[in-house]
This record gives C-alpha cells, structure tokens and sequence, in this order.
C-alpha cells in the first residue's frame, strides 16, 4: 500500500524547468505491442509498478534487442500525478541504447540530476520521491525479466558503488583485455562523472588506456574552453577511477582539442 504521501499535489514551482518541460510534452508516452515487437526483430518487455487503486501506476515498454541485451525503443503508460509522468519519460530518455544491466543499476539520483537546471539544485522536490521510487521499480521488474538473454560480449559491469573515500580494485582488472578494461572505465565515467558534465553542456570521452593504468581521454562541448579540464574536473575523474577501478591509474587529457582562454 503506497503511503498518503504520493498522492498529494505538489507545488509546480518546485519542479526544474526542464522536468517542467518533459510533464508537458512527453517523447515517450505510449505503448508497444507483441505484433509491433515482433515485426522489428525484438522482444517485448513490460516492467510495471504501483496500482491505479492506490492513484498512481507505471508501465515500461521495452523493445529489447534479443542479440545483445540492448533497448533499443521504450515506451511508458502512467497514472498518477505530474511527478511521476515527469519521472517517467526522464528516465526513458536515459534508459534508450542501455542494455538491462546498466539499467537496472540506474537510481533516482541519475534521474534526477539529468533532469535538473543547475549543478546544486534539484529537479524534484524531496516530497516527490516516491514517484522516483515507482518509476525504479519498474525498471527492475523489466529488468528482471531479461536475466536469460546475454550481454555483449566487450560489456563488463561497472564495480559496484563505494563509500566516499574508499578504494577498491575492481575484480581480476590486471588480467582484462584493452578491450574490457575500457569497457570497465567507460562505463564507470558514463555512470559517476558524465551526469555532472551534461548538466554545463560538456562531455568527456575516453580514448584509449597505455600500460594497462594510464587512461586518454579528450573533451567535448563546454569543458574545452574550461580550466576545470585540467583541474576540478580532471581530478574528479582520476579520483572516481582510483576508488572504483584501480589506484594505479592515471587519467591523462588530449590537449589537441582544449581552447583555455588566457587569464
């Protein structure tokens, strides 16, 4: 039973411009059927959550490539309040070219900073958050469905979150391939650091890994013409590798592409 909590209204002006935006027009509201799965190749998978009873309820359609795990379409149906359509179609925009594993590990943080204005300020309110909570449900309950099908072979999942501080070395990393071990640092970046950077209109990619430990990596929109490319930024991002992947490593910017202003 959903608690009296989820089905109050809540104040418009809380809300982010841009979660504003995505409750007033909607990209993936709608559904998928068996026969329109079928005719592209693809599996059908519903995720659900919550009951109309209750006053609010969520359904995920995914079109889920069968080869590789990978969603290759979603949809979403909801009952409810503003919040949770907002929540809804956010994290179906998060949720395309993701395959079930990086899904089901998606949280209501990730929704909620891609969603927000500014660094430092929420999308949602706190008292929302238990729309958050239905929407992750039924990412799992699809998710949950897709365990049968394998993953692609250069996926390796990311290490599993540590307290801040904390170092770890992720499982068997000195004897990855190049191949898997970019997989591990690209999907540990797309995860922890990419989020931030969107929200500045930035990107950061990762290039290439030398000796196993010194990882290249080259700047996109905003971070080009920033100095926190070679400073904050940069240090955010040796220092997440460090603690989730391994201490020895090293991150290292391409220059080629960095247009610092002079002070």
């Amino acid at each position: 039973m959903l608690s009296e909590e989820i089905n109050q209204p809540h104040p418009w002006w809380k809300y982010s411009d841009k979660l504003r935006k995505h409750i007033l027009s909607c990209t993936y509201a709608g559904l998928y059927s068996h026969e329109e799965a079928l005719e592209r190749g693809m599996r059908l998978v519903i995720g659900e959550a919550g009951h109309v009873a209750d006053g609010n309820m969520i359904k995920l359609y995914w079109l889920l490539d069968e080869s590789d795990g990978v969603i290759a379409d979603v949809r979403f149906q909801v009952y409810g309040e503003s919040a949770l359509i907002g929540a809804a179609d956010g994290a179906c925009e998060l949720l395309m070219r993701k395959n079930y594993d990086q899904a089901k590990r998606m949280s209501s943080e990730i929704i909620d900073i891609h969603l927000r204005d500014k660094n430092d300020q929420v999308a949602f309110p706190f008292e929302t958050g238990a729309h958050l909570n239905l929407v992750l449900e039924a990412i799992e309950d699809a998710a949950n469905q897709c365990q049968d099908i394998p993953l692609a072979d250069t996926y390796v999942a990311s290490p599993v979150a540590t307290d801040h501080g904390e170092t770890s070395v992720y499982p068997g990393w000195k004897k990855l391939n190049k191949t898997k071990k970019l997989a591990v640092i690209r999907e540990v970046l797309e995860r922890e650091i990419q989020p931030y950077i969107e929200l500045d209109e930035g990107g950061v990619e990762v290039l290439d890994i030398k000796n196993g430990k010194e990882v290249i990596i080259a700047y996109s929109g905003s971070c080009t013409s920033c100095y926190s490319a070679i400073g904050g930024t940069l240090e955010a991002i040796n220092s997440i590798l460090q603690a989730k992947v391994h201490p020895e490593i090293s991150v290292v910017p391409d220059m080629s592409n960095l247009e610092l202003p002079e002070w």
